[in-house]
């Protein structure tokens, strides 16, 4: 069973999320711009992918992102596919005008 509250961290020198699953290390990498965060490249091994990990680290990500008042732009196509499947929920986290 995958755990849904998965440890995300910030990490401001390299610009980029992290959490550690199943002692992999899987990052987002962000640049930061007005309020908000643009979500570029995500990295994550094809087995943690095939085991069900993308969406709960995802989840856990964006809601780490929520706690804050910055807005997120998804330009890496995997998380971008991720919000679309669930716009109603991370709707309020996109900036006035985008849509995707």
């Amino acid at each position: 069973m995958i755990d849904e509250n998965i440890a995300i961290t910030k990490n401001e020198f390299l610009r980029q999320f992290e959490a550690v699953l199943k002692d992999e290390l899987v990052t987002v990498e962000y640049s930061q711009q007005d309020r908000k965060i643009f979500l570029t490249k995500l990295t994550m091994p094809e087995s943690l992918k095939e085991e069900g990990y993308l969406d709960p680290f995802l989840e856990s990500l964006l809601s780490e992102i929520k706690e804050g008042t910055d807005r997120v732009v998804p330009t890496s196509p995997e998380i971008a596919k991720f919000m679309r499947k669930n716009r109603r929920k991370y709707k309020d986290l996109l900036p006035v005008g985008i849509n995707i």
